[in-house]
């Protein structure tokens, strides 16, 4: 499971570097056979790369599917998002497209290479599988869910208990959460972190302080398109608690020096209190350290109305615009939400569906179990670092948290950094901050 979680943190950058531009080859796959009594789907998917056994159950899928013929091609994760730009242009798209959410499908909507769900696909299906709000534009929804990735903090039940701390209730309020830290340290272990050394780390703990401040998705699309701005302390508070904690020397000192997933790591051996982490790696993870990780949701030091909810991020699947066979599509996506097809996927994957009406009853492990409750049957909100431009990504969500850690950077300037980026990008791009406008009255929910 490691490895394999390995290989998802390299898209982060990929993924952000190919939504800027499509890559310089076009796909030569045919789309359906619409004159034959059995259409034929082609369906672009991805996931075997951070989620072993998608592929056993995309086969197995297939196989027992008799109401159309569907050809897979797996693609590389550093082509996900070019390589269907480049064939919706070129007008050979699949029928079936994999999804990642926010941004990083959010601009084939604008190009107009998707098709709306609505009235495509059930309602109920799309309602169930929880696509999230950033799969919303202009009214409509464009993803079905497929699998969820709940955004998590874990801690080490071992840890909190040899600390004297209650490890069956994790803080709630960031000073309940500081409070542990003390404690922690006192103990000999590091409190809080993991590894920063390929940013991706400052992106997941930017990712969940922003909605500290925010009472709507919509507000994060405001800093961009200049509505509002990340030099208000409210915008950069997450870097200045980042910065706080490094002062109180409540992080770990090879933050760092240590990769994002190997510092996961470090929390469920025990080095570490505290850290970040996502559903995905749970069941693994609580297997390794004997049922020993705890989840728990980002401590709540801010006032806005997402802070303290559990963030619920969601791979999904959507429709070719000039599809030839979107009914035949959209009935293949509502196959795959059967109760039937979401038993298998469990069984082939070990990981859930994402699907309300899945029974977790077959989940046995009670740490997912937990898990699964607080964060995919439960009010959630969206990851709101999936909205980021790529520039901004790449020049400040990174780079900002890295800084600060160590020492180069304050909290303030951080948010200054924050600042200068975002607009050089929207002076620079406005044809996407009019988008951007848009999107954010979808957002505003």
């Amino acid at each position: 499971m490691g490895g394999t979680m390995t290989q998802h943190k390299t898209f982060a950058l990929s993924r952000r570097d190919f939504v800027l531009g499509t890559a310089a080859f076009a796909s030569a796959f045919p789309t359906g056979n619409a004159g034959a009594e059995v259409p034929t789907l082609n369906m672009w998917w991805w996931g075997e790369q951070e989620l072993p056994g998608l592929q056993k159950f995309v086969d197995s899928s297939i196989a027992a599917y008799k109401d159309a013929t569907v050809k897979p091609m797996l693609q590389d994760t550093a082509v996900v998002i070019s390589q269907f730009q480049t064939a919706a242009a070129a007008g050979n798209a699949p029928d079936i497209q994999y999804l990642w959410n926010g941004i990083y499908h959010m601009e084939s909507v604008w190009l107009g290479y998707l098709q709306a769900l609505n009235g495509l696909v059930s309602d109920a299906v799309i309602e169930a599988s929880s696509p999230t709000l950033l799969s919303h534009f202009g009214g409509n929804v464009y993803r079905v869910g497929w699998y969820p990735l709940p955004m998590m903090w874990i801690y080490n039940k071992d840890v909190y208990d040899k600390a004297g701390l209650n490890a069956d209730v994790p803080p709630k309020t960031w000073d309940e959460f500081l409070n542990a830290c003390d404690k922690v340290k006192a103990s000999g272990v590091s409190p809080f972190g993991g590894g920063i050394q390929d940013g991706y780390w400052g992106e997941w703990f930017t990712g969940h302080a922003l909605a500290q401040n925010a009472d709507s998705p919509g507000e994060i699309i405001d800093l961009f398109t200049g509505v509002r701005d990340f030099r208000d302390p409210k915008y950069y508070e997450q870097w200045v608690r980042l910065e706080d904690l490094k002062k109180k020397g409540f992080l770990n000192p090879e933050l760092s020096s240590t990769e994002l997933y190997p510092g996961i790591d470090l929390t469920v051996a025990g080095k570490v209190g505290a850290g970040l982490s996502i559903g995905s790696r749970l069941p693994a993870d609580s297997k390794t350290s004997k049922g020993r990780i705890g989840t728990m949701v980002m401590p709540v030091y801010g006032k806005g109305k997402l802070a303290g909810k559990p963030i619920l991020d969601s791979q999904g699947l959507g429709i070719s615009a000039k599809s030839p066979n979107q009914k035949a599509a959209a009935a293949f996506l509502e196959y795959l939400h059967s109760p039937e097809r979401l038993k298998v996927f469990h069984e082939l994957t070990g990981w859930i569906p994402a699907d309300k009406n899945f029974d977790s009853s077959v989940i046995t492990d009670p740490s997912v179990v937990e898990m699964w409750k607080t964060w995919g049957l439960g009010a959630n909100v969206p990851y709101l670092a999936n909205m980021v431009p790529g520039q901004f990504y790449e020049q400040a969500l990174l780079p900002a948290a890295q800084q600060v850690v160590e020492g180069k950077i304050t909290g303030e300037q951080a948010g200054n950094l924050a600042y200068d980026i975002a607009k050089q990008w929207r002076d620079f791009n406005p044809d996407m901050v009019e988008n951007y406008k848009k999107w954010a009255a979808d957002l505003a929910g």
